[in-house]
């Protein structure tokens, strides 16, 4: 009797820990053969001008470590992660025959692209008769376990916050695999270069890259997080503009190298041995906003977001909106504060969620330019990118207003610095 293949596709789930699609696939196979595809239009550039890019040398950078991070953890477990170059939709079919695969297992997305890439792996695999199983495992919420269906879910974030809290449970993390049975593989394939992802122009930002992808990475600095003596036990007032504590989880979070269980109950288990602490109820916030988006996305699909803007009447011309735009992107605009957030963003792919509030408010509501063009440019350059967080985000800001309360007020930077209320900085 020939082995049961599974080919278990990675995508935004780079870890080993509370990761079902693993554990299902060892359980259900006599093989697995894990998959990793660098999918162009990640890095798509596109022909505009100026032009906008999908992924910046930081971002890339960030994902390039978390695939690399689980490729070692793989060969810890005397195997490999198969790394390819590609469309995933001609390349999984490919592998899908080469290796007499019986099952494709994913984790399943919410945003158009993704789900968009996933619908043509499985139309291909049906052609072959080849199932794709779709697994969640990026909230902290199961979707089945919430206390409505996504149909139904509140759309006003308070509503769907006080439900599920109170209704629903978040399950335990499952335990990393301790022994895996890998498909033979002559060549598993190697991490493509920079070079070969980006344009050479990318290439010469600055870069002060401070946080490390990897799924080894993120746990450490969670565990370093919830030490005794961290920042996250201090109780300081941040000064105008600033936010005083940020966990700077969020990175980790975007590409999967840290479960959103892991950290809740992480930080349950802190709150146990040290007590209750603001901080850690800020970041169980920032894990329910994760959810919310995610399940929005799922609800109502990009059609979400758009209601959600409401960009005010600008009247600028091209030249001036592009000038307008690129100030701000360089941070030289004028105003301290958003020209040292901007290139914080710039160079380390990463600020705290006071400064995207103050960037984009600054960009829509102070310079007048269309609130869209931000969000494309957090989407190159933020290490810890994910659709839903960053579009819904920057629609919120847009409209002036939290999802549900449709009352918006005259606009002033420093009382929206001090009111707008969007996905707290995880």
């Amino acid at each position: 009797m020939k082995p049961k293949k599974i080919l278990v596709w990675f995508r935004n789930d780079l870890r080993l820990h509370d990761n079902e699609m693993l554990v299902e696939a060892i359980a259900k196979s006599n093989e697995i053969l894990p998959v990793y595809i660098f999918d162009p239009r990640t890095f798509h550039v596109s022909s505009s001008e100026p032009p906008v890019v999908k992924s910046g040398a930081i971002r890339t950078r960030f994902l390039q470590e978390s695939v690399a991070a689980l490729r070692t953890s793989f060969q810890q477990l005397e195997g490999d992660l198969l790394i390819k170059m590609g469309f995933p939709e001609e390349i999984i079919p490919d592998l899908v025959e080469q290796y007499d695969i019986a099952e494709v297992y994913h984790h399943r997305e919410v945003a158009a692209e993704e789900t968009s890439v996933s619908a043509d792996v499985e139309d291909r695999l049906w052609k072959i008769q080849v199932n794709l199983r779709h697994f969640i495992g990026h909230t902290l919420y199961n979707k089945e376990d919430l206390p409505f269906p996504i149909k139904d879910i509140p759309d006003v974030f308070a509503q769907f916050k006080k439900k599920t809290e109170r209704d629903a449970i978040v399950k335990a993390c499952f335990l990393a695999p301790e022994v895996i049975n890998f498909t033979e593989v002559a060549d598993w394939g190697s991490i493509p270069e920079l070079i070969s992802l980006l344009p050479s122009s990318s290439l010469d930002e600055p870069v002060q890259q401070e946080l490390i992808g990897g799924e080894q990475e993120g746990l450490k600095h969670l565990t370093s997080l919830l030490a005794p003596g961290s920042a996250i036990y201090l109780k300081t007032k941040p000064l105008p503009g600033r936010q005083g504590f940020s966990s700077r989880l969020s990175p980790w979070l975007a590409v999967g190298c840290l479960s959103p269980r892991m950290v809740y109950w992480m930080i349950k288990d802190a709150e146990e041995a040290h007590g209750a602490h603001p901080n850690f109820n800020q970041i169980i916030l920032g894990l329910l906003w994760r959810d919310y988006f995610r399940f929005m996305f799922k609800k109502h699909g990009f059609t979400f977001f758009q209601e959600l803007a409401n960009q005010p009447d600008k009247g600028l011309a091209g030249k001036e909106e592009g000038r307008l735009l690129q100030q701000w992107k360089s941070g030289t605009t004028g105003h301290g504060l958003v020209d040292e957030y901007m290139q914080q963003l710039n160079t380390k792919g990463f600020i705290p969620n006071t400064g995207r509030l103050l960037l984009a408010t600054y960009l829509i509501h102070v310079l007048k330019v269309d609130w869209t063009k931000g969000a494309a440019y957090f989407e190159e350059k933020s290490i810890d990118y994910a659709p839903a967080n960053n579009w819904c985000n920057w629609s919120i800001v847009a409209g002036g207003s939290k999802p549900g309360d449709v009352s918006k007020s005259t606009f002033n930077l420093d009382k929206q610095l001090k009111i707008l209320e969007v996905a707290a900085a995880i």
